[in-house]
């Protein structure tokens, strides 16, 4: 049995709407940020292998589903010969050359009396379950992984605007300071202490920009583009619409990750193994039959007593083997305990998954209505150190000092909206993506038909 199960029951599959929209990312709000997943989605080479992994996977379905059945073959031999005068061959055949000819059209016809055909087939389709529900999973990050790139090239693209503001302001500031050490107003100290901030706040804008170029890099690399990284753009992170935060999360949606039903459909094709490899011990019943022609010499071979013919059953039965039948029922045995725990450890990852970003998403949304009330502040003191300048009851320094508060809040805030934009999306690949596990099929080999055909 399995130590943990998150499956939902089927009240719950019946009643429950999935929290997850299977295009969430679309509620951004963003035409440019859909294309980017849509083309991820369509030309990722990491996709483009778990789809050959599943054409292979029904392949081998079809492959044990064939074994079922029965199977014929034709054959045919022509061969010229010479018999050894003191061989077995009798005169007047030895010592001479002959010819012999034969052509035969076998059948046979496994009769799976004990399941084992039907047991692999099992498997086979089990396993090729699972490599879709991979392939499903491996779309969920994807799409997860191209909006946490895009909301951190927005971030930083903000963080660019807000560090080339900080640049002028500092060099605004410096000069006034000049102008008054001129004036007599102000000392060298403080004609130094200003000139390092200038110098400094360059420093801060090629870190930006180095990070911006990375991001670039990264959602270039995800889109399958690494050529054009560097004429990849986001929005304005402030145009993308913020997610609300759900009010209500089930323990039961973690069975709708794929990563989740992928170990739940590698413990069912493990399961059926242990049935195909006792079934091993059981005999094999064949029911076979051949018709054809057979002759010594060319001429004889369109005779009709060159005719032959045959029916009846073949009986395999294992008797002594040196213990290779029980070593190969212990081997999957231990292939299905390897199963059972991998779906325990993939249903606790995704409880450590759901409740980490649970954890960060609460965290940033509750941050970001006290930063915009120090926002608002800061800019509100912007404001009046304006207006006291203009009525000549402040100086300009003032408000510059007044601005520096406001680029700070600023940096804060964009930071606060990417974190809550990209733990969104992290929580969204946490609980799904959107994902549906497809219920199991008595069709299943009709569907492997049609995915050969389709490739």
């Amino acid at each position: 049995a399995l130590g943990l199960v998150v499956e939902p029951s089927a009240a719950d599959q019946a009643a429950a709407v999935a929290p997850v929209d299977a295009q969430w990312w679309t509620a951004l709000g963003d035409s440019h940020l859909n294309q980017l997943v849509e083309t991820a989605l369509a030309d990722g080479p990491s996709l483009k292998v778990a789809e050959a992994r599943i054409r292979k996977a029904w392949a081998m379905a079809q492959v044990s589903e064939a074994a079922d059945g029965p199977q014929v073959n034709g054959q045919a031999t022509a061969n010229r010969n010479h018999a050894p005068a003191n061989g077995l061959i009798p005169p007047p055949i030895a010592g001479n050359n002959y010819s012999t000819a034969e052509a035969r059209i076998n059948g046979s016809w496994s009769l799976d009396l004990f399941g084992k055909h039907r047991a692999a087939l099992d498997t086979a389709v089990g396993s090729a379950r699972a490599a879709q529900a991979d392939r499903d999973a491996a779309r969920v990050l994807l799409a997860s992984n191209v909006v946490q790139a895009y909301v951190q090239l927005a971030r930083w693209q903000a963080q660019e605007t807000v560090a080339e503001r900080a640049i002028a302001q500092r060099e605004h500031t410096l000069k006034l300071v000049r102008d008054r050490y001129s004036a007599g107003l102000d000392t060298t100290l403080e004609v130094r202490q200003s000139e390092s901030g200038v110098p400094e706040a360059r420093v801060q804008l090629e870190q930006v920009r180095e990070q911006k170029h990375l991001a670039q890099n990264a959602l270039a690399a995800l889109v399958g583009q690494p050529g054009n990284g560097q004429s990849l753009q986001a929005a304005p992170i402030a145009s993308l619409k913020l997610p609300q935060f759900p009010q209500q999360l089930s323990a039961s949606l973690l069975g709708r990750r794929a990563d989740v039903v992928a170990a739940r459909w590698r413990v069912e094709a493990a399961d059926r193994s242990i049935a195909e490899a006792k079934a091993e011990f059981y005999p094999d019943i064949n029911l076979t039959a051949f018709i054809g022609l057979s002759s010594i010499g060319f001429n004889n071979f369109a005779k009709g007593n060159a005719r032959e013919w045959g029916v009846g059953p073949a009986l395999s039965l294992p008797i002594f083997d040196s213990g290779l039948l029980r070593a190969n029922l212990r081997g999957k045995s231990a292939d299905y305990d390897v199963a059972v725990e991998g779906y325990n450890q993939a249903a606790i990852n995704a409880v450590h998954d759901v409740a980490d970003q649970i954890a960060s998403a609460r965290s940033a949304y509750a941050q970001l209505p006290e930063q915009r009330k120090a926002a608002d502040a800061a800019q509100s003191a912007l404001d009046i150190a304006n207006q006291r300048y203009a009525a000549g009851l402040g100086t300009y320094l003032n408000v510059l000092s007044a601005e520096t508060n406001v680029l700070a809040q600023r940096r804060q805030s964009v930071d606060i909206e990417a974190r809550i934009l990209q733990t969104n999306a992290a929580l969204a690949q946490a609980l799904g993506g959107g994902y549906s596990d497809p219920e199991p099929s008595a069709a299943a080999i009709d569907t492997a038909a049609s995915q050969k055909k389709a490739s």
